[in-house]
């Protein structure tokens, strides 16, 4: 109870999750206050948010429960994976790669409740460290020593541009056009740097977070971008954009994380396994 209503913010609204009236949840709630002997929650309006006390208590909170899931699988040694599986993956290789692997997943396991969600590296990386994830995809290598990593498969990068730019040879053909890259931090957007700074090319880059926007911005004839090769795939027909690839381009590798504490997991094992024979 305390999670959920640290979740959704509200009594009213964790009620509705829970299936149960408010008394029962503020009971809990001021029960669970006076062992602590700490406020778990501070008073905002009609809304609640979470105290300093809480935020730390959350993060056990979230722990116990992955652990409370992590003991019903080890008791069941034959079963096929079910129960919850939280994935998340950076947004490339959510749009270009995954729509297929995720539907033939839930073909091959329907007890699993999948829960999939995108953001940025460090955030998926914090999230599968803090057990808010049970794994995600990410295209840089961590070493986190809570981490666990594999190798899933290399994204072949395509500079892609408007087709009434003409063709695009030498990164010298960028000067003058505006560039639309994901913010900094992105491997994609450093491996584009890399290549236009060993060419001596200085050209701006606009940051958006979004690579519907970003396609969206060249097929317009705002600009060109630098794309994953899966990505370039999924949106080359919708008009208008025209892919280039250059061998000093090379690809970038991408990544399974998985937190190492967290024992054997049926759902997110299988999952692993299907990325490898996927890709």
């Amino acid at each position: 109870m305390f999670k959920m209503v640290a979740d959704m913010g509200s009594i009213a609204r964790a009620a509705e999750q829970l299936h149960c009236v408010p008394s029962n949840v503020t009971t809990r709630i001021k029960l669970l206050e006076e062992e602590l002997g700490e406020k778990l929650f501070i008073r905002k309006g009609r809304g609640l948010i979470i105290s300093p006390a809480g935020v730390v208590f959350l993060d056990y909170t979230n722990r116990i429960l992955s652990l409370c899931q992590e003991a019903k699988r080890a008791i069941e040694p034959d079963a096929l994976p079910s129960g919850e599986l939280k994935i998340g993956a950076i947004e490339s290789s959510a749009t270009g790669r995954l729509p297929k692997l995720l539907s033939k997943y839930h073909q091959l396991y329907p007890a699993v409740q999948m829960q999939f969600s995108t953001g940025t590296w460090t955030q998926l990386l914090n999230d599968v460290i803090n057990h808010k994830l049970d794994g995600a995809i990410i295209a840089v290598q961590s070493d986190h020593p809570l981490l666990n990593s594999v190798e899933v498969y290399k994204e072949d990068l395509v500079l892609i541009a408007s087709s009434t730019y003409g063709e695009i040879k030498h990164p010298r053909d960028l000067i003058g056009k505006d560039v639309f890259m994901w913010p900094e931090g992105c491997p994609y957007r450093k491996a584009l740097q890399n290549w236009l700074g060993e060419h001596d090319v200085s050209v701006p880059i606009v940051s958006i977070a979004s690579y519907g926007t970003i396609l969206g911005c060249v097929s317009a004839g705002a600009g060109v971008s630098l794309v994953p090769k899966g990505v370039y795939e999924q949106f080359k027909n919708i008009g208008g954009v025209h892919g280039y690839s250059f061998s000093q381009l090379t690809s970038i590798q991408n990544y399974f994380v998985w937190n190492k504490s967290v024992g054997r997991h049926r759902a997110k094992d299988a999952f692993v396994d299907l990325l490898k024979v996927t890709f």
